[in-house]
């Protein structure tokens, strides 16, 4: 009975060192991810536009306002779905006559964290994004920004909402203020996800399998480029780091005109990631155990088992976030 005893206790105390030593490695995967990714905002706030409600209220209206376009047929919400993560899961978007342009449309959610703009990043904020599309021939196709403001001073209902988004203006209703009020809008744009419960401190929002997944991103590479509270979103880089890759599009040499950016785009946030395929620049890549293996051997000179690959993608869907669905709700828009 006494050595049955002495088994029990020596077991006991093998079981309670395991325990700890998981208890240690968790702590410490913990702590490594807190100080590689750090804490996503609740709001992208600017001190050149600040975010009120009012200007909140006119942006969700013009988001949703396909009067915007020069059909009336196309808003920003046509392209970037605020019910589907901010995509509309096409590799590239049909304008207002139906043409498509080269390159995927990225979602907004979170976007307004971003360090720049577009994948070329030729806009610096929300604000100056949202005056693009809105003037692009292919996309919404209105041919000029005073074309814009005349068709908003046309419809009565919008000369309040103007006014009190932007007292005190002389002239509340601009191009200008546009890309403001759509600006504060996507500034709110923010999903925080199970990994952030986690990044908090809360061990059991990601499952094992996700953690794993986490060490494996890590330990992996792929926080090079995706770092921070985004997993990216803070940087440029080259695609076909390590590897030539075959693509036609000149990436930002497009915008800046330099040989010397040819191939290098904005490295995109990884937010909501399992939601917002098809994958890459031109939306060539439509599943995502497929991009996790093109980046690994592209961008890290590295070959990935399918169970590594399982790991990193269980890992990604903990970055899905939750939509608030009563911030997006479509306004009624006025007349």
């Amino acid at each position: 009975m006494h050595a049955v005893l002495i088994r029990v206790m020596a077991l006991a105390a093998v079981v309670t060192a395991h325990g700890v030593a998981l208890a240690q490695g968790e702590t410490a995967l913990q702590q490594r991810a807190v100080a590689t990714f750090g804490k996503l905002p609740a709001v992208a706030e600017s001190t050149d536009n600040p975010v009120t409600e009012d200007k909140v209220r006119l942006g969700r209206m013009l988001y949703y306002d396909p009067r915007l376009s020069a059909s009336d047929k196309l808003s920003c919400n046509s392209c970037h779905l605020l019910d589907k993560y901010g995509v509309d899961n096409e590799p590239t978007s049909p304008g207002h006559k139906g043409e498509r342009g080269d390159r995927n449309s990225p979602t907004v959610y979170n976007a307004a964290f971003h360090f720049v703009q577009f994948w070329d990043g030729r806009a610096p904020t929300v604000e100056e994004q949202a005056k693009g599309p809105i003037l692009n021939p292919v996309e919404m196709g209105m041919s000029a920004d005073v074309d814009v403001i005349k068709k908003l001073q046309a419809i009565p209902g919008y000369a309040p909402l103007f006014k009190a988004a932007f007292p005190g203006a002389d002239q509340p209703i601009t191009y200008d203020s546009v890309a403001r009020a759509i600006g504060a809008f996507e500034r709110r744009l923010v999903t925080p996800s199970p990994f952030d419960e986690y990044l908090a401190g809360n061990a059991n929002a990601l499952t094992t399998q996700q953690k794993e997944g986490l060490a494996k991103f890590m330990d992996s590479g792929c926080i090079i480029c995706h770092a921070g509270p985004l997993l990216g979103g803070s940087m440029y880089q080259k695609l076909g780091l390590v590897k030539p890759y075959p693509t036609k599009d000149p990436g930002r040499a497009k915008a800046t005109g330099n040989a010397a950016d040819t191939g290098f785009f904005k490295v995109p946030s990884l937010r909501n990631v399992a939601e917002t395929h098809p994958y890459l620049h031109d939306g060539s890549k439509a599943t995502l155990p497929e991009v996790v293996r093109l980046m690994a051997e592209y961008q890290l000179g590295r070959t990935l088992s399918d169970q590594d690959v399982d790991l990193i993608v269980a890992f990604l869907g903990s970055l899905t976030g939750k939509i608030d669905l009563a911030y997006i709700k479509k306004p009624e828009l006025p007349r």
